[in-house]
């Protein structure tokens, strides 16, 4: 596949890569340049992926409750210091 640098810069990834591996907007990636005019890509690991992972694997469905409250994080001041 061939891609385009842009006059920022930037390099796309072509979609149909994106869209076989997951690629989703923000993601990270890390260039390593091996020789002049050679480069390699490397996707950085999903922040919290494992937490994720664990949380879904959980086998008791349905265990979180949420919490009945009014109030939201703008009802919260700071204290005042004298």
């Amino acid at each position: 596949m061939i891609t385009t640098v842009s006059s920022k810069g930037q390099i796309v990834l072509p979609a149909k890569l994106r869209q076989e591996d997951g690629i989703r907007p923000g993601e990270e990636f890390e260039v390593e340049r091996v020789e002049p005019g050679s480069y390699l890509l490397k996707r950085r690991a999903r922040r919290n992926e494992g937490v994720v992972k664990l949380l879904l694997t959980c086998p008791v469905k349905g265990w979180f409750q949420s919490l009945e409250r009014s109030e939201t994080t703008d009802d919260i001041t700071a204290p005042r210091l004298a």
